[in-house]
């Protein structure tokens, strides 16, 4: 028995160790070309290139020597042959910034005062800043190991910009300054599916339960189904909350459905997105705002951003018991950024978002390095 456990164990280490000894250059073989706005780009068509290209986030380019990138940042794009600075990557925008400056208003009441023509029509490079992830931008490189990379992305920063021609060399980290010809995103989305490619290189720790691993965050904030969908994005707006969960609301009078509460212990019953507002939908937002965020979810679920799909939009959820593996699966193929954690009852009791998986894998094979 302690021999196959220590066979078990030398097995699942040299497995472990083929994913150490890869970088983030392993990760960018089919990634392809960057997606960008300029600076003067309007939010509308900012909007229009977050969906035509189905991405969540997109970099901000201006005319360098004119701006002071967010966070002190100095990410460049310069002439192959010449060296010459042609662009200065002045901050990274999403749908949660524009989200942000939409419900920045405090006349935004669904009244006649409420313009969302003339908010649109506002360039881009206004709303930078909006929210706290669009004050920095980073970048990784190539050569960075992959435990660096992870190390980046379970700290809660969800996208980095790679320089495919970098002069600079072992790097392990994120940098805030960078000259390259040319760049490509890396986001957590992209390092958790390379890790569901690789799965078989994990199996001794994503086959383990969430709860064994710590991956549970147990603080989650959510909305009722009494909330109002101007009420909810003037929540995620306060607490830079890209989704929020919709749960059943209690009887209790003093509850208010204007606020965040705490979801534990309640129905899960939906999932309000900050990207649900994609598109042709923000036109129609004005109509929307006073009524509630669970039913415009549902009406969103069976709308042209998932036609596509073979079914209106599920809730995605797991057990506490429930493997990593599966919660990588449901993460990649749903693409969701998080995924709820419910009793057999249904009633919330966390999340485990993509930064929790990274963070808990990143442990995991930090501490069998230690043991080898």
């Amino acid at each position: 028995m302690q021999q196959n456990r220590e066979l078990n164990s030398s097995s699942s280490s040299a497995e472990n160790q083929r994913l150490r000894d890869k970088h983030v250059r392993d990760l960018m073989v089919e990634k392809r070309r960057l997606v960008e706005v300029p600076y003067t780009a309007s939010l509308a068509h900012t909007m229009n290139a977050l969906v035509a290209n189905r991405v969540v986030a997109v970099p901000v380019a201006a005319p360098p020597g004119h701006w002071i990138g967010a966070g002190a940042s100095m990410i460049m794009e310069s002439d192959k042959q010449t060296g010459a600075v042609r662009k200065h990557y002045i901050g990274m925008v999403t749908m949660l910034d524009i989200l942000a400056h939409i419900a920045g208003d405090d006349q935004m009441d669904g009244g006649d005062v409420f313009d969302l023509d003339q908010k649109m029509a506002v360039p881009v490079s206004s709303i930078i800043g909006h929210c706290l992830e669009g004050l920095s931008v980073w970048t990784l490189n190539l050569n960075t190991s992959m435990l660096d990379c992870m190390e980046v992305f379970s700290k809660g920063i969800h996208r980095a910009l790679v320089p495919l021609d970098s002069h600079m060399e072992n790097i392990s980290g994120v940098e805030l300054v960078e000259s390259a010809s040319s760049y490509r995103m890396l986001t957590q989305m992209d390092f958790l599916r390379f890790l569901k490619e690789h799965e078989s290189d994990l199996e001794g720790i994503i086959s383990r339960p969430l709860s064994e691993l710590g991956a549970v965050t147990e603080n989650v904030y959510a909305i009722t189904d009494r909330t109002k969908v101007i009420e909810a994005i003037k929540c995620m707006r306060a607490t830079m909350l890209n989704a929020v969960p919709i749960v059943t609301a209690s009887n209790a009078h003093e509850e208010d459905h204007k606020q965040l509460i705490d979801g534990r212990g309640r129905k899960l019953i939906g999932t309000f997105f900050a990207t649900d507002l994609r598109g042709s939908l923000l036109a129609t937002l004005q109509s929307w705002l006073p009524l509630s965020a669970l039913d415009f979810t549902e009406y969103v679920s069976k709308g042209p951003l998932y036609a596509s799909s073979d079914s209106p939009r599920q809730l995605v959820t797991c057990l506490p018991e429930s493997s990593l593996t599966e919660v990588i699966d449901k993460a990649v193929t749903k693409h969701v950024h998080r995924v709820w954690v419910v009793d057999q009852q249904g009633l919330l009791v966390g999340l485990v978002s993509l930064t929790d998986i990274i963070r808990v894998i990143r442990l995991s094979l930090q501490s069998e390095s230690q043991v080898m």
